[in-house]
């Protein structure tokens, strides 16, 4: 069913074209065609990375130079395409396009001329509709499964038709929310895992065009991805052509049909349990995420990590979140809206969650926080679905406080996050014990308006922002790190103690964070 060089070279588009070079590769197999505007090597390799792909180019940027158009057929071929199809709009020396013919030979690559009166359009209006939908479609495939889908008589819904369908049809379907969890599962073989589909479908786009479904290979095992809306909620769907049999035309066209039974069954599909699942803990609901487990099919045990974030570019947060899937024996379970991201992490290995995995947790957040806007705020090492819950309670009371705490901060740990939740409930109570809090900076204010804030806004910076380094403090406040040592020792004197003493720290800590706290909200 494939459509190949030779195929196109068929095509009405294709009539008065002249194949210069490369005939023994013309079966080369065709499944997409666009337009090559790259003028130097770099970016031709960058335009030729699919095997499937013609290339349409007139050379635009090195038009009457020989040497340069060689040397970009060369790239091309070294980078892997269908063919290279040059629109000709110059006029050219038989031994110019020798030496075109040479370059593409070389590089086995078949290198097709066109007429200059022959439009990009036109070319690749033709291909595309023989590759979308080839001659005609299968008729055993449409009206097989139509057949199936609409049996009212011997099936009782939708998700029975279309497993028939599917098995006699040799194809599978997987629905999932949009959150990328499976809603629906119609599985024939199992050549490759779900869990590995949704990861490679989480790193394309496969928002795409409707009409024509983005195809990838799961290890060997090719997958046609598209969206659809169901009422008024919005899924993803992929079907698995079991031994490569369909056009992408076919496909998109068994989607179609697939969509309209949907809509003919009343079919609604199953609540995303997995997303339930968050969105109970997130509530502080861990009765509902209980009753939920089962279905989420999640261990509480399992539970390793939770986390929100906010500011990531989501392609960037989703191709971080797939190559840390790949490399460990944990998953990531999410819901996204906007720019914020509510997930944990699983543990779906055999054995225990260590300190290695959870070192693996923190990783990956110190990764996503290369972005300037990005603010990761995670409990890891968590005590099952009581845990995940008061790990989401901690976040939800702190998130938002913890920044005007940690200005300089992108990550946030529970440490720093139990920090602030304390400081909180410390602001809110107020009495005896904010007031202890209080007096233990209450030096300051008699060393003056301007050397007690000088003080104080050091003291501040060595503690909160600084991690109590000194050379640190001097990069953020822009001072001599003399000076800070200076100023630290003005403030022992002060105080009348070893500020980094670790009897005095956890107080003074404390005193700080209130004060900037206190200063935010205020």
């Amino acid at each position: 069913m494939k459509v190949t060089v030779e195929d196109c070279l068929q095509l009405d588009a294709f009539q008065k074209a002249k194949v210069l070079a490369g005939e023994e590769f013309l079966s080369n197999e065709v499944r997409t065609i666009s337009v090559m505007d790259a003028e130097t090597e770099k970016e031709v390799k960058d335009q030729a990375d699919d095997p499937t792909r013609i290339l349409l180019t007139s050379f635009a940027g090195n038009r009457g130079n020989t040497e340069n158009q060689c040397a970009l057929i060369r790239a091309a071929g070294e980078a892997g395409c269908a063919a290279l199809v040059i629109c000709s709009r110059e006029r050219r020396t038989k031994q110019a396009t020798d030496h075109l013919a040479q370059a593409a030979e070389a590089a086995k690559l078949p290198l097709i001329e066109l007429p200059g009166q022959t439009g990009y359009d036109a070319a690749i209006t033709a291909v595309m509709d023989r590759v979308l939908y080839g001659d005609n479609f299968r008729n055993s495939l449409i009206s097989n499964t139509i057949f199936h889908l609409l049996n009212f008589d011997k099936h009782s819904n939708f998700q029975s038709a279309v497993r028939e369908a599917a098995i006699n049809n040799d194809f599978q379907l997987i629905l999932l929310s949009e959150d990328f969890n499976p809603v629906l599962t119609i599985e024939t073989r199992h050549q490759a895992t779900i869990q590995d589909a949704i990861r490679l479908g989480r790193e394309h786009d496969v928002e795409g065009d409707s009409r024509v479904y983005t195809m990838i290979d799961v290890n060997g095992v090719l997958t046609y991805w598209g969206p659809v809306s169901i009422g008024s909620e919005k899924y993803y769907m992929f079907i698995v052509d079991n031994e490569d049999s369909y056009t992408a035309g076919e496909i998109t066209k068994l989607a179609e049909i697939i969509r309209l039974a949907m809509g003919m069954w009343k079919y609604t599909p199953e609540r995303d349990a997995r997303s339930e699942f968050i969105r109970a803990l997130i509530r502080g609901n861990k009765s509902l995420a209980y009753t939920l487990q089962e279905e989420a099919k999640i261990d509480g045990e399992d539970i390793l990590c939770v986390f929100f974030s906010k500011g990531i570019d989501k392609e960037m947060e989703s191709q971080r979140f797939s190559e840390f899937e790949k490399r460990t024996d944990l998953e990531i379970l999410k819901i996204a809206e906007n720019d914020e991201t509510y997930g944990m992490i699983l543990n779906i290995g055999d054995e225990d969650a260590g300190i290695s995995q959870q070192g693996e947790c923190v990783s990956l957040f110190n990764q996503l926080k290369e972005q300037r806007r990005a603010r990761i705020f995670h409990v890891t090492g968590v005590n099952g679905i009581e845990g995940a819950g008061d790990a989401y309670k901690l976040i939800n009371e702190s998130w938002s406080f913890v920044q005007n705490v940690f200005p300089y901060k992108r990550v946030f740990t529970k440490y720093e996050l139990t920090l602030v939740s304390n400081c909180i409930n410390i602001q809110i109570q107020g009495g005896f014990i904010k007031k202890n809090y209080v007096e233990l900076l209450e030096p300051f204010k008699e060393a003056g308006e301007h050397k007690g804030k000088q003080l104080l806004d050091t003291l501040e910076t060595f503690v909160l922002d600084a991690g109590m380094n000194s050379g640190k403090t001097a990069e953020f406040m822009n001072i001599h790190a003399n000076t800070v040592q200076y100023r630290l020792r003005k403030i022992n004197e002060m105080l009348g103690v070893e500020i980094t003493g670790n009897r005095i720290i956890p107080g003074l800590t404390m005193a700080l964070a209130l004060k900037r706290l206190e200063r935010a909200v205020s």
